[in-house]
């Protein structure tokens, strides 16, 4: 209660108290007071006036009271409704949404600022105007008359809209309708809140392109190939059609990377995409599934050679230099092709039967094209179980290493071993390390079986040293996959300290191929691993791409010759020019020699006369276990 409206009760309470007052004065004590009875009836009249006149007084006190407090309270009243409306007013100009107020006959009466600022249009062009003025023409009338019944019937409606702005352009709203009603439930008013959403329907675009479509290049990626592949496999069974799936990988694409650099790298992509893009017709989907490989999808073919002659085309194409820079690139590619309903009842088969295709074209040399068939299906299904089987090869101990001696040429007497890994299968007996090593390769086991193997070389030459052989080192190959990890310095440290052998007596042969992968980085290790103390050799010295430069930056003292250049000794002049030249090389930079593949007597005779000191091969050995060689006896060939 106010501070008025207590003063005003207060007021009328004290008149009315002095009232009954006054009242008993004039009936009970004025006769006691007085006895005579004219004076009496005088002084009740006059008492009588008096109470008249206290009443009066009394009620026209409270009266003004209350008419005073009825008064200020009407305007608290009329100030604090002003004071909403105010309000009101002020979140209606500044709300961040559009809104418009039309009467009960769709006439617009009032817009916002936000409004104004939304469509382009000022208040004086909209005021009097419908609606409809703003309408896009991307809606039906069916649309406009099911938003009608909807507001009538349910008071609202909400949705997404077309609408134009003054200057034309067409944009999406998100809008809500509302209808307003009388004390009597009669529709008075509309009134419609909106917000543009183009930037958000913009945002939904970007989004859905980074989903499907590849940043670099621009082409479908992976995942949008999937699904049209899907959708052109269900159109070509519905209708007995064919399709062709091409996978592209780039050859040697990482030397790229690592040589030029990933931007480099990146603008190779973006010309590879504007070079396969020009050479394919209108009608192929061509995508990037990741990296550098890319795909092609050919619906209906007419057979399978029209596939062929364009996987051979692509080849061509990309066989031309890319200039970039002002610098040409040449590149090659690998092609995997698999057909449907063929190869494949499925799009997922269907590219997974193409990338089995593409293996088959790497291994067989690379810079050409493979079909899919069930015998390539067989191989890759035997390599995944072959991989297993390896896995628990290794953790069930069914691994051996067999050593093969390498004899002086000069001497005739065992210099060295070479340790060689073997593959004792409960049920298949002996596996060729050419069946297993390349699936070591790809499954990434070949670390770990480099690791073992290495182990198990150190621990035997530390026997055969206390035995009182006389040897002077244990050769022991490493992946590519193990040098170009980077930390093969602190394997090989661990090894030496876990088994004890001085580092003197180990050698690592490490391939050119190897080295080539990141000539820096492997130069790099090398040198890491030369100031433990060991011996460095290249093997297979000429099947790869070194070059003289970084053969000299090498810390190397020794070039293994590849078993296939000692094979036409000594009657291939070509074998022979080359095998001459390696040796001169490797005098020339103060390194040894070992001829590898030494299967005949005149070839050894050979390389002796050319002054290369060491030689292994069946002639003197096979690889065998360590307590099966024979330290004393050497096969004996014609003296110089």
């Amino acid at each position: 209660m106010s501070t008025i409206t207590r003063d005003a009760l207060k007021t009328a309470l004290l008149y009315g108290l002095l009232s009954i007052f006054w009242l008993v004065v004039c009936d009970y004590l004025l006769p006691l007071l007085i006895a005579d009875s004219g004076q009496l009836a005088h002084a009740q009249l006059m008492s009588g006036y008096v109470w008249l006149a206290l009443s009066a007084l009394a009620i026209y006190l409270a009266r003004s009271q209350l008419l005073a407090f009825m008064g200020v309270k009407a305007n608290a009243r009329r100030d604090q409704d002003m004071q909403h409306l105010r309000l009101a007013a002020a979140v209606f100009d500044s709300t961040l949404e559009g809104v418009l107020v039309t009467d009960a006959n769709g006439v617009i009466v009032h817009v916002n600022r936000a409004f104004m600022e939304i469509t382009g249009y000022q208040q004086d062009e909209v005021l009097g105007m419908r609606p409809s003025k703003f309408k896009s023409g991307r809606h039906g009338p069916d649309f406009y008359e099911r938003m009608y019944k909807t507001i009538l019937s349910a008071g609202q409606w909400s949705g997404e809209i077309w609408n134009r702005r003054k200057n034309g352009e067409i944009y999406p709203q998100w809008q809500s309708i509302r209808s307003i009603k009388d004390d009597k439930g009669a529709i008075t008013h509309f009134a419609a809140v909106f917000s543009d959403i183009s930037s958000i329907k913009r945002s939904e675009r970007e989004l859905a392109h980074l989903a499907h479509y590849d940043a670099l290049t621009g082409l479908p990626n992976r995942l949008l190939f999937s699904d049209r592949a899907e959708q052109a496999q269900t159109h070509a069974r519905r209708n007995k059609q064919t399709l062709a799936l091409l996978v592209i990988d780039l050859d040697h694409f990482q030397h790229i990377n690592d040589s030029l650099g990933h931007a480099v790298g990146d603008q190779v992509l973006k010309a590879v995409t504007e070079r396969l893009t020009a050479l394919l017709e209108n009608g192929v989907t061509l995508a990037r599934l990741g990296g550098d490989e890319f795909a092609v999808l050919i619906e209906n073919p007419q057979q399978a050679m029209q596939a062929a002659e364009l996987a051979q085309g692509l080849l061509d194409g990309l066989r031309e230099p890319f200039v970039l820079d002002n610098q040409s690139l040449f590149l090659t590619a690998s092609i995997g092709i698999s057909l449907f309903p063929n190869d494949a009842l499925s799009a997922e088969q269907l590219l997974r039967n193409a990338d089995a295709a593409l293996f088959h074209a790497k291994s067989q040399g690379r810079e050409s094209y493979a079909l899919y068939t069930e015998q390539l299906t067989a191989h890759a299904q035997r390599r995944v179980e072959l991989t297993g089987e390896l896995r628990r090869a290794i953790a069930q101990n069914e691994l051996r290493v067999f050593y093969q001696p390498i004899h002086n040429l000069l001497t005739r007497r065992i210099e060295g071993v070479e340790a060689l890994v073997r593959w004792q299968h409960p049920q298949r007996g002996m596996v060729s390390p050419g069946e297993f090593i390349p699936v070591a390769e790809q499954s990434g086991l070949i670390a770990d079986l480099d690791n073992w193997v290495l182990t198990q070389a150190c621990r035997q030459m530390c026997q055969w040293l206390n035995e009182g052989v006389q040897l002077s080192f244990v050769a022991v190959n490493v992946s590519s996959r193990l040098f170009s990890r980077g930390d093969l310095d602190h394997r090989v440290a661990r090894v030496l300290a876990e088994t004890g052998l001085a580092p003197g007596y180990l050698e690592l042969e490490v391939t050119e191929s190897a080295v080539m992968d990141d000539p820096e980085q492997a130069i790099e290790q090398m040198h890491r691993l030369r100031e433990l103390g060991l011996k460095l050799s290249i093997d297979d010295f000429g099947t790869g791409y070194s070059s003289l430069l970084r053969l000299k930056r090498m810390p190397v003292q020794k070039l293994k010759i590849d078993q296939g250049f000692v094979a036409g000794l000594p009657e291939d002049e070509d074998d022979i020019a080359i095998v001459t030249a390696i040796i001169a090389l490797a005098q020339a930079m103060g390194m040894r020699v070992l001829a590898e593949g030494i299967e005949q007597a005149d070839q050894a005779h050979f390389l002796l006369q050319k002054q290369c000191e060491l030689g292994q091969g069946y002639w003197f050995a096979r690889p065998m276990p360590a307590e099966q060689i024979d330290w004393q006896h050497a096969p004996v060939f014609a003296p110089v």
